[in-house]
């Protein structure tokens, strides 16, 4: 009996190991495991890595679900780092960013904080010129994660929060899975369910600096977006409820754009914006299999492509970093050295009912997919 339960305790650690990063050595990006081990909230957590047959790596913690790196082979074939991120748990905890967190339950802003659904009105937190951002300061971005690793290639996270959380209603149990595919994808699958009438927008807030150097800024990178329309914001950085071509503006993207070609313009869009920080209109009618948004650098030669089947996407060009905050490796984080491509359903989508609905119901099950390919 004593031999039995020997054995089921190192099977079991065993398991354990093999849910994460080799403990003996760094990771390809250079982070170390034991840095992310910790217990937040009473939960453990993390460092788990991906990888692949072409050898990218992904390497994601359950605090927040995020992606911390991601190594992708640029032109001549040398993995570079393509996110912002730090390499101790507790600079997550203690410094207030969003880099590479799953958000939710409502990415992006609501008015005022207040959305009513069914007659009644719901009151949220006002974490953002008064107004609930990505679900207010206790967000999923800081919830500690249940994540189990299927495979080298494939994790599972999951995460209930009751009704009542943060102010939204219904019990929601959701599940996001990272796949890091073979034609060199990190596939994000959202899921979620709720036992009474909710409103959901789920996505990833990683932070993409495409030269592998994010001491530098982004400003020559090339943005093509598959949108004929933007949502334009007020000085609060609110939606207005309009629906503007980008015809003829700075946020024609179509062709593609250099991002620094009219990110100082006088358009009062990019003033209130303080640069980009727009919802985008997709021209792709939820279809995954066409590109929505891709993504260029000219140094590296990397590219990403954008697949999803929401909408929007949220072009953010860090206009907030500002050098302050120092990530991975001691590096400090200059203004505008990354770019968030978040995809999603518009921003105030609880008060404008003409736009794509958000409402979730006990007999809809929640579904979201976003794909980010890379390719030299």
């Amino acid at each position: 009996m004593k031999n039995k339960v020997i054995i089921s305790v190192f099977l079991g650690a065993l398991l354990a190991s093999c849910s994460v990063s080799d403990k003996t050595g760094l990771t390809k990006s250079g982070l170390n495991p034991e840095n992310f081990e910790a217990v937040i909230d009473g939960k453990h957590t993390s460092l788990y890595t991906l990888t692949n047959a072409n050898g990218i790596e992904a390497c994601i913690t359950n605090y927040g679900g995020r992606v911390v790196s991601l190594m992708v082979p640029d032109k001549n074939g040398e993995l570079r780092d393509v996110v912002l991120g730090h390499d101790l748990i507790a600079d997550y905890r203690n410094i207030d960013n969003n880099f590479g967190a799953l958000i939710g339950r409502y990415g992006n802003r609501i008015d005022k904080g207040k959305f009513t659904l069914d007659g009644v009105e719901y009151d949220l937190p006002k974490n953002n010129f008064g107004h609930c951002l990505h679900g207010g300061e206790k967000g999923f971005h800081h919830s500690v994660w249940d994540m189990v690793q299927i495979s080298d290639t494939l994790l599972t996270l999951r995460l209930n929060t009751p009704d009542g959380y943060a102010g939204f209603p219904g019990n929601v149990d959701v599940q996001v899975t990272y796949t890091l595919t073979s034609d060199n994808a990190l596939r994000i699958a959202y899921r979620a369910t709720t036992d009474k009438p909710t409103i959901l927008n789920l996505t990833n807030h990683s932070y993409f600096n495409l030269s592998g150097n994010p001491s530098q800024d982004i400003l020559a990178e090339t943005l093509i977006m598959n949108a004929s329309s933007f949502t334009p914001i007020d000085s609060t950085f609110m939606t207005t409820g309009e629906i503007l071509t980008v015809e003829g503006t700075p946020f024609d993207f179509r062709k593609g754009r250099v991002i620094g070609d009219s990110i100082n313009s006088g358009n009062k869009q990019i003033a209130n914006g303080l640069g980009y920080d727009h919802n985008f209109v997709l021209d792709t009618a939820g279809d995954i299999s066409v590109v929505a948004a891709r993504l260029y650098d000219p140094t590296s030669g990397i590219a990403m492509d954008v697949f999803t089947d929401e909408p929007g996407i949220q072009f953010y060009a860090g206009n907030f970093l500002d050098g302050t905050v120092k990530g991975k490796h001691g590096i400090a984080y200059p203004c505008r050295s990354a770019v968030c491509l978040e995809t999603q359903h518009f921003p105030d989508s609880p008060n404008k009912p003409a736009w794509p609905s958000v409402v979730v119901t006990p007999d809809k099950t929640y579904s979201s997919t976003c794909i980010y390919k890379f390719s030299n």
